[in-house]
């Protein structure tokens, strides 16, 4: 019966390698690995080394990275419902970073350098009217803000608590309000009496 058990997983697993119809849970790991995980890894590399071409390099590829990121978020529920729409994402994120190819530079050059420069003054406008507004919207809500972040350290505090064993998961504990300490309920009293 274990034999068994074992040929299906690896059918499974077959089947997730092979099928590119089938499941695109490979090879969005593979685009995450490849598209995010090695550039990190790389630019951290360029950044502690101070290899000032490599570190242009690297922020050209996050240029086009976050510029291709931006389109896919607003395209995503259409393009990826077309057949091997995960296989040409990674395709495209290989050739953004291939060093014989440059094809983030290639892009940038091309595409997205001449936008910028045609559209800085617009854009800029644009980031600082959003960022005044976010300005705004946190200076009114403040008192919010700071509920909300007493209320994460709280439970924070309290989960921390738990894993250190603080409190005992059988002896339940009865909290009325976020403020003020937690008390045991009376029937612990009693026990604690006898």
């Amino acid at each position: 019966m274990a034999l068994l058990g074992s040929n299906i997983a690896s059918e499974v697993g077959l089947r997730l390698l092979l099928c590119p119809l089938g499941s695109n849970i490979v090879v969005r790991a593979a685009c995450c690995s490849v598209g995010i995980v090695l550039p990190v890894y790389s630019t951290c590399k360029a950044i502690e080394r101070k290899d000032h071409n490599e570190q242009q390099r690297w922020l050209i590829y996050w240029a086009a990275y976050g510029s291709f990121s931006l389109v896919e978020v607003f395209s995503d529920k259409l393009i990826s419902w077309f057949p091997l729409y995960y296989h040409l994402k990674f395709a495209f994120l290989v050739w953004l970073q291939l060093p014989s190819i440059d094809g983030a530079k290639q892009l940038y050059m091309s595409h997205l350098r001449p936008f910028f420069l045609r559209n800085q003054a617009r854009i800029d406008k644009v980031l600082g009217i959003t960022y005044g507004e976010m300005v705004k919207l946190i200076s009114a809500n403040q008192a919010e803000i700071q509920y909300a972040r007493a209320v994460i350290v709280k439970i924070v505090g309290s989960a921390e608590q738990m894993l250190k064993g603080g409190a005992k998961p059988d002896k339940p504990r009865q909290q009325c309000a976020i403020e003020g300490e937690a008390r045991t309920s009376d029937v612990e009293s009693h026990d604690d009496d006898e």
